[in-house]
């Protein structure tokens, strides 16, 4: 796995706020290629219990799933591409939470980190994808603040979540920052 700040460099190179769904010089057959090889090589590990689909409106371009009740892991697995960088990130049961990529062992992470590398893609921690986004492009994320801050300088509260503490109540610690996972993983 190349350096965890090799990594952190790479997700600041490949953000550009002109292009939120795929970067400027995407190339459809290199996402299709790698889709496929993404698919081939979990299917052969995971067997005929691998799920593979792609996204639409968004700076993902694909998810593969294993169900917990198939070949996979307790909680199941779910492993994902995104249009940038070929990005790859993966975790167990919930979507991007700590728990998530607690539950992959390390014979894995180095099995799809080997994957990713022949597929032309770079496998990225979810550890990663989940500390604070500090780039340029506006998420969804950021957009669900602006809308809660401008609905609360309007005088309309409670409506949104507010639990009393001048937090929204919806992110684990109760505020509202965007991650790294939600530049390059989430709907745009």
């Amino acid at each position: 796995m190349l350096p965890l700040d090799e990594i952190r460099t790479l997700l600041g190179e490949h953000d550009d706020p002109h292009h939120r769904e795929r970067p400027r010089d995407f190339d459809p057959e290199t996402a299709v290629r790698r889709f496929d090889l993404l698919t081939g090589e979990l299917g052969r590990r995971f067997g005929p219990s691998t799920r593979a689909g792609l996204y639409q409106d968004s700076s993902a371009c694909a998810r593969f799933s294993v169900p917990a009740d198939g070949t996979g892991p307790v909680g199941g697995l779910w492993v994902e591409l995104s249009n940038f960088g070929g990005f790859v990130t993966a975790g167990t049961g919930a979507h991007w939470t700590a728990d998530s990529a607690a539950g992959l062992g390390g014979e894995f992470v180095t099995w799809l980190d080997e994957v990713c590398t022949a597929a032309g893609c770079v496998f990225v921690p979810l550890d990663v994808l989940l500390e604070p986004y500090d780039g340029p492009t506006r998420t969804l994320v950021d957009e669900d603040r602006i809308l809660v801050e401008t609905l609360a300088a309007l005088g309309h509260d409670g409506e949104d979540g507010e639990d009393g503490d001048g937090e929204d109540g919806d992110g684990e610690d109760g505020d509202m920052r965007a991650v790294w996972a939600d530049r390059y993983f989430d709907y745009v």
